[in-house]
């Protein structure tokens, strides 16, 4: 009598293993979208205008708006929180009027920039302060510090007053070469420095964790035991150290001081961030989209003085259609992930 013997597991077909896909993370889709556009839009300016596609014309992008960095920077951290700062764009007025002022009036530049610096975070901090102290919406605050340090600028001097200072002018003028005769300037060393210090605090520290998660949930971050209380305040002043840093910036790059500085700069700085792929909802978002976001800005006014036969307005509206656009994808996103 035969029996039948019992098949063994290596006798069983295994089935077909199925190929892995490498999926980009959810998360970097929209700092990628804006890196293809900016390729995108950068590629036809090339193929369009002679000497477009240079190695200096995107350096020169990162020196006509390294200011514009700088205060997106700042936005960005503030952005993540699920807040607003209405009032950059009249610090850097105030700061480029207390520079040209203070100079004016005999003060050193070293001990001006300090001031300044300093003049910018504590504006930022009492903001911060009041936004979590009184629990008020930070556009209503904002507002408020915006028209303050407007109306301080203008109080200083309704006149633009220049600058003529040995190390202003010295910075404003200094630069390095690079290879292939290529140059930049010490305010895009600068702005390239506060947006690696910027990306390190985000990812690498837990007040960074702690931004990310104010803005994913503030009630469930307070229940984890972080510092939100804290934290909130802390991005309003960075965001104002940005935004007098940025100031100093702008006074290099234009040696004056005037309360009209900067007019709408605030709004620049916010289009650049959330075309950066940085949700208006707080939670998510990265530094280097906020560059990126300046970037796309740049380009436009890049492709429009080549162009030559459009009026400037046209940059408000490219950038109102882009910010649009981006807007609505985030909303779209936010749905399908709901």
């Amino acid at each position: 009598m035969t029996t039948a013997t019992p098949a063994t597991t290596t006798d069983a077909v295994a089935p077909a293993a199925r190929p892995t896909r490498s999926r980009v993370p959810g998360r970097l889709v929209p700092v990628l979208a804006t890196l293809v556009l900016f390729v995108l839009m950068f590629g036809a300016g090339a193929a369009r205008y002679e000497n477009f596609g240079t190695p200096q014309t995107i350096v020169n992008l990162l020196i006509d708006n390294s200011f514009l960095v700088v205060l997106a920077v700042g936005m960005t951290f503030v952005i993540l929180t699920g807040g607003i700062d209405l009032s950059v764009g009249s610090v850097v007025a105030l700061s480029t009027m207390v520079a040209a002022w203070g100079l004016q009036q005999g003060v050193p530049a070293p001990l001006l920039l300090v001031g300044i610096l300093v003049l910018g975070t504590a504006f930022g901090l009492l903001q911060g302060f009041v936004i979590q102290r009184f629990d008020i919406q930070p556009f209503i605050v904002t507002l408020a510090g915006m028209f303050l340090a407007r109306g301080l600028s203008l109080l200083i001097s309704d006149e633009s007053i220049s600058i003529d200072d040995d190390t202003f002018q010295a910075i404003a003028s200094g630069s390095i070469t690079l290879p292939g005769e290529v140059y930049v300037t010490y305010s895009v060393l600068i702005a390239l420095a506060v947006l690696a210090v910027a990306a390190y605090v985000l990812h690498r520290t837990r007040f960074g964790r702690t931004v990310y998660a104010l803005g994913g949930n503030e009630q469930s971050a307070t229940l984890m035991g972080l510092s939100t209380a804290r934290t909130k305040i802390g991005v309003y002043g960075i965001s104002g150290f940005c935004a007098s840093l940025a100031g100093l910036l702008f006074s290099f790059y234009m040696l004056s001081g005037y309360g009209l500085h900067a007019v709408g700069m605030e709004l620049d700085a916010i289009a650049a961030v959330v075309i950066g792929g940085t949700l208006l909802a707080g939670g998510a978002g990265y530094v280097v989209g906020s560059l990126l976001g300046v970037l796309v800005l740049g380009t436009i006014q890049t492709l429009i003085s080549f162009d030559g036969t459009l009026s400037s307005w046209w940059t408000k509206i490219f950038i109102g259609a882009l910010l649009l656009a981006f807007i609505v994808l985030q909303r779209a996103a936010l749905r399908r992930r709901g």
